[in-house]
């Protein structure tokens, strides 16, 4: 059986890229049925899988190691090259929305390629080419700095996920001094951070007004695949967590402040939920992930093949290390059927969180990994996290094996943390919608105005005498508002969907599970909001939602004396 180590990575030959493909779109565009359109789809997704493997293989054995020579090279090889792979795969897509046996294929493939081929095709042209390799650099430059972080601390030398458990210590001062030295790391370098985010947000916007576009909100909703909303109604479901979330967390804020015995909740005390101690897993790394094999053999059939599959391959790579970047995802490699993990464990709960979260990713590539065309192995990011989300609360029966004792202490913890999260969520998103509506705005100014956006929708946040904090720097550790710019709202909006998971289950709805499935098999064959539906729930857009689902929430929040804990 091969394991993730054994596979294998071969530099793709561009030039040979480009000429198969080139001549495959020539040939798709003479042929005379839609029997040998649909042949020849199948040989370009042959390439594209070839491609896009090596490519995720590459950002996979970077991240996992950041300090290896020949990846760091090879990364910057597809840095550079990928947008010219790019701009083959929008030429494919023009020969396939104006093929002239378009409804046959439609019929075949389902109209949702064909939506998202179009949308695809207003995010590029040959003109942009080179700004897309500066964009690469520039975020590959971020990555860079970010894995960079040598914070001594105790006397010791930590990354950044490493001094996650000391941000959340039961000694205030420890609190303190561990979140200080952490945004101390980001005060040292804000020039740098500031420079970096300066030139994404001009080459986005340059490239955007390239394309045709008023500026680059469009052009972001574009990119992300967003087939079927806009930035008003997402404008709109900010009202409503605004006004139906805003005062939930706010009440929740204070139970913590009363919890933990304190006049004030500063900024350094929010990492700590309970003065006994956050919950935290009851052993190894190794132990976790044998309780996980243990979970997911119990959960279901389709669980436990997968994850079995996950554990014999060794495609996770958990434990934070040197030179490892900071952080959790998962991606998958389509040529060897295998979805990957990657986290750092660091002793906090979040170990227990981010492998049921990406476990939840990895499990839905796995069950829509027959489908044929590349862009169905996955849907787009918001429909995405509904899986990962959903899968953190459809796990809580096992999470005694996890946390044992403090079981009660963690659920409280975890479900309340999922609400608290919202609101941060719009706040990262009406930011992104301000930076990209006046790029030419200076980074002062967008420092001041994320402060003011954080302080209508988390009013309670209180940085002391936080200079850096104070000016609105909180956001340079977001690395998603420099990656992918908008992917934010997307984990808000699967966790109002995946909150209705939890009520389901709660209520004891033994639909649930096959809901689940349903959603994760479908993949990426269908819109956000039509993937809603199949699966069974209620679009967040639509005004009362919020209100509607938070009520259960509330209701088991408030049952909850968290007080003892």
């Amino acid at each position: 059986m091969l394991k993730f180590k054994d596979y294998e990575y071969k530099r793709p030959d561009m030039e040979k890229v480009e000429e198969e493909i080139m001549y495959l779109i020539d040939e798709f565009e003479k042929a005379n049925s839609s029997k040998e359109q649909d042949e020849i789809i199948g040989k370009i997704n042959g390439i594209r899988e070839e491609v896009e493997s090596m490519s995720n293989l590459v950002y996979i054995r970077h991240s996992i190691n950041t300090l290896d020579e020949y990846y760091e090279k090879e990364q910057e090889f597809l840095d550079e090259n990928m947008p010219l792979y790019e701009n083959l795969i929008s030429r494919y897509m023009k020969a396939l929305v104006n093929s002239k046996f378009r409804n046959e294929l439609e019929e075949k493939w389902g109209s949702h390629l064909f939506n998202l081929s179009e949308i695809k095709l207003k995010t590029f042209s040959d003109e942009i080419i080179e700004d897309l390799v500066t964009e690469n650099k520039l975020v590959s430059e971020y990555d860079k700095l970010i894995a960079s972080a040598k914070i001594v601390f105790k006397g010791e030398e930590r990354n950044l996920s490493q001094m996650q458990p000391f941000m959340q210590s039961t000694d205030r001062n420890t609190r303190k001094e561990a979140y200080e030295a952490y945004i101390g790391f980001f005060e040292e370098n804000e020039d740098k951070f500031d420079t970096i985010y300066d030139k994404l947000v001009k080459v986005r916007d340059g490239i955007a007004k390239k394309l045709g576009f008023k500026n680059f909100v469009e052009l972001g909703y574009a990119r992300m695949g967003r087939t079927d909303y806009d930035a008003e109604m997402v404008a709109n479901y900010r009202k409503q967590v605004f006004e139906d979330l805003v005062p939930v967390v706010v009440e929740l804020k204070d139970r913590q402040r009363l919890r933990l015995g304190l006049n004030e909740l500063k900024y350094y005390d929010e990492p700590l939920e309970f003065l006994t101690g956050n919950a935290i897993p009851k052993g190894s790394p190794e132990w976790i992930l044998e309780n996980g094999k243990k979970m997911y053999n119990e959960l279901s059939k389709e669980t436990a093949e997968f994850f079995n599959f996950m554990v014999e391959r060794e495609l996770m790579d958990l434990v934070s290390k040197k030179g490892k970047m900071s952080g959790g995802y998962c991606t998958h490699i389509t040529k060897y059927d295998s979805p990957f993990i990657f986290s750092n464990f660091n002793g906090t709960s979040g170990d227990v969180d981010v492998l049921t979260h990406e476990a939840g990713h990895a499990f839905q590539f796995y069950l829509s990994r027959s489908f044929e065309v590349p862009e169905y192995h996955s849907p787009t990011l918001e429909a995405c996290e509904i899986h990962s989300m959903s899968m953190e609360f459809i796990t809580w029966p096992w999470m005694e094996l996890f946390f044992e004792e403090d079981v009660e202490k963690y659920k409280f913890s975890h479900l309340s943390g999922a609400v608290n999260f919202i609101p941060y969520g719009v706040t990262v998103d009406e930011f992104q919608h301000f930076v990209y509506e006046n790029p030419e705005a200076t980074p002062e100014e967008r420092k001041a105005k994320w402060r003011e956006i954080e302080k209508k929708y988390l009013p309670f946040r209180d940085y002391e005498e936080n200079d850096f904090l104070n000016r609105g720097g909180y956001w340079f550790r977001q690395g998603h508002i420099f990656q992918v710019p908008f992917y934010y709202i997307d984990y808000t909006l699967a966790q109002v969907c995946a909150f209705q998971f939890w009520i389901k289950a709660m209520e004891g709805d033994s639909e649930f599970w096959e809901d689940y499935l349903r959603l994760c098999r479908a993949g990426g064959s269908d819109s956000f909001l039509n993937l809603v539906k199949l699966a069974g729930l209620k679009n967040p857009f639509v005004d009362g939602t919020i209100r509607e689902v938070i009520k259960p929430i509330s209701k088991w929040l408030d049952s909850v004396d968290d007080t003892e804990f």
